[in-house]
């Protein structure tokens, strides 16, 4: 009989949406308080069966192992201005009680040998489902921008090259990633100056609120 994929990434699908609306509540929440958010914006994907069937080659993951050997199947992506943010999205994510933190992995202050920065937490979520609840792992990656820019070159060069760099690109990229931080501490050395100046360009109440209470959508393509 073959794998039901489909019923199988359902929960994963929902709990992405679910997190999703869940995460971008907590930036409505500091904007609305008139507060910097640590958060910018949030996506969120699930992984794709061709990618979770080379993953699960490439590490030798039965099926039968699948939902607690593979952590990411349920990814989110929250991005920030400032260093400083990733840890106070982190510390909102620890004081949770519809989540648990089960990992989490520094990636900034340890970073890669190539360079990538982020903060990774894998939570256990709860699902309801028609069948009961389903417990599922999801995997949070918290960067800045510059860090964001940065990995996503990466992974385009790293999906052409498969893992093995040109020399100059693998050098070009490490130079770009240590602008990338120096780019990172120099912004937050005048933080303060930047949300002042934002805060006058973009206060909390500009947007039009549909339905007189707030529950108009969030979508992230206004965040600016």
């Amino acid at each position: 009989m073959d794998f039901q994929w489909e019923e199988f990434l359902d929960p994963y699908i929902q709990a992405v949406g679910e997190l999703k609306i869940k995460l971008r509540g907590v930036r409505k929440q500091y904007r609305k308080q008139g507060m910097h958010s640590p958060i910018e914006f949030v996506t969120g994907r699930v992984k794709p069966i061709e990618s979770i069937q080379g993953k699960m080659a490439l590490r030798a993951i039965s099926l039968e192992k699948l939902g607690q050997d593979m952590q990411d199947i349920a990814g989110l992506r929250v991005m920030v201005q400032f260093v400083d943010d990733v840890y106070q999205v982190v510390e909102v994510l620890r004081k949770r009680q519809d989540m648990r933190i089960i990992h989490e992995r520094d990636y900034i202050h340890h970073r890669k040998a190539s360079g990538y920065r982020s903060y990774h937490v894998v939570v256990e979520y709860p699902v309801e489902t028609i069948n009961g609840r389903k417990t599922i792992l999801a995997e949070i990656q918290i960067r800045t921008l510059a860090m964001n820019f940065w990995a996503t070159i990466e992974h385009s060069l790293n999906y052409k090259y498969q893992g093995h760099f040109p020399e100059e690109i693998k050098i070009r990229l490490e130079n770009a990633a240590r602008m990338a931080y120096q780019l990172d501490e120099e912004m937050g050395k005048i933080r303060n100056d930047i949300q002042e100046a934002q805060a006058l360009f973009d206060p909390p109440n500009r947007t039009k609120i549909a339905d007189g209470v707030g529950n108009s959508d969030d979508t992230d393509e206004e965040y600016r």
